[in-house]
């Protein structure tokens, strides 16, 4: 971990913070700490005190949890313009999981007392905010039901679909996810073994549903792959 100069230009890219003006924008870069990461270092610990929010400006990281077993279980990857660790800073208590760096990362590291003042100031930041924990509520909600309800194979269809729909818009019913990823990566997220990701894959891949790029991998049908998994929440 390196500290970096702020740079207000990079607040630009943060979602949250859209719409404020280079003045307010100013203001924000003076009051972060701004630090570069290399992969596998971590931004944040589970259980720890600290209440600071965290601006990806560049590159990615992974929100995750390990098991007392050492099994790790991981709810979600997080890229530039993202903001991670506003849970802590809304209700004061600990680190629910550890966010590590997937790449090399610049961070701006912003007090909890200073985004919460922020909130307060700026109803449009606030709403946005609401928004934003509103949509993370819903996604932590389908997973559960999920893996309540559907079997390996579906669970697995379900994480493509979404990897599919937080791809670039193409043409047509294609979806390219780049880069492609790793087996491990599918089944921390939902809960089986690498083998079985790569069983499942090696079958879709057969019946033409998925294809290999380059370093991508491309849902070539993503109405059909919706189907399948709408029709398996059907009958579970």
């Amino acid at each position: 971990m390196h500290d970096v100069p702020p740079a207000s230009l990079g607040l630009r890219r943060i979602s949250l913070l859209e719409g404020l003006g280079t003045e307010k924008l100013d203001r924000i870069a003076r009051q972060c700490a701004w630090r570069r990461y290399e992969p596998g270092q971590v931004l944040i610990s589970r259980e720890s005190p600290s209440r600071d929010v965290h601006l990806i400006i560049a590159g990615r990281v992974r929100v995750t949890i390990y098991t007392a077993s050492g099994r790790q279980v991981t709810f979600r990857d997080l890229g530039e313009g993202e903001t991670v660790g506003e849970v802590s800073a809304i209700d004061g208590g600990n680190r629910s999981a550890d966010v590590v760096a997937l790449t090399d990362v610049v961070a701006a590291t912003l007090a909890r007392a200073d985004f919460l003042q922020w909130l307060d100031d700026e109803p449009q930041l606030a709403r946005r905010f609401m928004a934003r924990m509103a949509g993370l509520v819903r996604l932590l909600s389908e997973k559960v039901v999920e893996l309540s309800t559907l079997g390996v194979q579906n669970r697995i269809h379900a994480d493509l679909l979404r990897l599919a729909r937080e791809a670039p818009a193409a043409d047509g019913p294609r979806r390219r996810i780049s880069p492609a990823p790793k087996h491990i990566e599918i089944a921390s997220r939902v809960s089986t073994t690498r083998e079985q990701v790569t069983r499942e894959l090696s079958a879709l891949t057969k019946r033409g549903l998925l294809a290999k790029e380059g370093d991508a991998l491309v849902v070539t049908d993503v109405a059909l792959l919706q189907r399948m998994v709408e029709q398996a929440s059907l009958e579970a």
